[in-house]
C-alpha cells in the first residue's frame, strides 16, 4: 500500500512538472494578454512613420512565434519565479526540484536558450538550471491549498542589469526620480524599448531590489494602492516617455509600457531605491495551480496548455 502510495504522487509531481514546464515554454513563444494590448495602444498612438514600422514587425514578429511554437526571441532569459505557494498545497514539499526539473524539461523542449553559467567554474550547465537556478522567490500564504507561480524570462539586456542606490533622507523623492531618470538615459536604449519599468522603494538596497523585480509581475496599467505612490507612477512615466526613445530607441512618442512602483516603509535615515525593467517583450506569466492540479492561466485568459 504504502509503494502504491508513492507511485500515485510521483505520478502528480510528474503531472505539475509537465504543467510547469508547457507553461513556461509557452511565455517564450506567446506574450501575456496586457502586453500584446499595451503595445497595440502603443502602435496606434504613433505618428513616426519608422516607428509605426517597428511596432508592425513587433507583432508579426509574435504571430510567427506562434506559428512556428518556438521562442520569439533568442536571449530566452534566466528563468525567475515568484512562488506563492499556500501552506496546505499538497507538493509543497516536492515543489522546489519539481519546478527545476520543469525548467530542464522546458529547456529541452521549447527550446530555450542555454542561459545558466555557473560562477567561478565558468561552465555552462545547459539546463538552465544550477546553484539557486531558477531563482525563486517564495512566498508562503497561510490557509491556502494553491500555488500561484509567477514565471519571468529575464533578459541580459532588460532585466539583469538592474541597478539600486540608497540615498541620504535629504534627496527625498526628487532623489529617487533622478536616480531613474539617470539610469533610463544611460541603458535604457539597450534594453529594447518600449520597456516597463519596476522601481522600488524602501529602506535597504536587497528590500528595494526585490520590490522592483516583483513590480514588473503586475499587469500593465495596474497602480499602486497608495495613491501618492500612484500619482509618481504617473509622473515617472510622464518623464520618462518625455525623453522619447520610442520602439527599439530609435524615436518615438512614448518610451515605456508602464511604470510600476511597490514600496515598504523605511528607516528614517535612508531611502533605497532601485530600478529593473522589463523589455517590448517582456514574457512573463501567472499561472494558479488548484490542488487537483487543474490550473488556469491569468495572463491568457481562456488559454490551455
Amino acid at each position: 500500500m504504502e509503494n502504491q502510495v508513492q507511485t500515485a504522487d510521483r505520478s502528480a509531481v510528474d503531472q505539475l512538472i509537465d504543467i510547469v514546464s508547457k507553461f513556461t515554454s509557452r511565455i517564450s513563444m506567446i506574450l501575456p494578454d496586457d502586453v500584446t494590448v499595451k503595445l497595440r495602444e502603443l502602435a496606434a498612438e504613433e505618428t513616426n512613420p519608422m516607428a509605426k514600422m517597428i511596432y508592425e514587425t513587433m507583432e508579426r514578429n509574435q504571430q510567427v512565434a506562434a506559428e512556428l511554437k518556438r521562442p520569439s526571441c533568442q536571449d530566452t532569459g534566466l528563468i525567475q519565479m515568484f512562488c506563492h505557494v499556500g501552506s496546505r498545497f499538497p507538493y509543497i514539499d516536492e515543489l522546489a526540484s519539481a519546478l527545476e526539473e520543469a525548467v530542464a524539461l522546458s529547456t529541452r523542449e521549447a527550446p530555450l536558450r542555454h542561459n545558466t553559467v555557473e560562477t567561478f567554474n565558468e561552465k555552462n550547465t545547459g539546463t538552465n538550471t544550477g546553484t539557486k537556478s531558477p531563482w525563486i522567490y517564495w512566498d508562503l500564504v497561510p490557509n491556502s491549498d494553491e500555488l500561484k507561480l509567477d514565471v519571468y524570462m529575464a533578459g541580459g539586456g532588460c532585466s539583469l542589469p538592474g541597478q539600486g542606490k540608497t540615498l541620504m533622507p535629504g534627496e527625498g523623492y526628487e532623489g529617487v526620480v533622478k536616480f531613474v531618470l539617470d539610469v533610463m538615459t544611460s541603458y535604457g536604449l539597450n534594453a529594447c524599448p518600449p520597456l516597463l519599468v519596476g522601481i522600488g522603494i524602501g529602506t535597504s538596497i536587497d528590500s528595494a531590489a526585490y520590490m522592483s523585480k516583483l513590480a514588473l509581475m503586475r499587469p500593465i496599467g495596474s497602480s499602486n494602492e497608495n495613491p501618492l505612490a500612484a500619482q509618481f507612477e504617473k509622473d515617472v512615466q510622464a518623464a520618462i516617455d518625455s525623453i522619447g526613445l520610442g520602439p527599439q530607441g530609435l524615436a518615438g512618442k512614448r518610451s515605456v509600457m508602464g511604470v510600476h512602483v511597490e514600496n515598504s516603509a523605511r528607516h528614517p535615515s535612508v531611502i533605497s531605491v532601485a530600478v529593473n525593467v522589463g523589455c517590448w517583450s517582456h514574457r512573463r506569466g501567472t499561472i494558479l495551480i488548484k490542488p487537483d492540479l487543474s490550473y488556469e492561466l491569468l495572463t491568457s485568459k481562456g488559454a490551455t496548455l
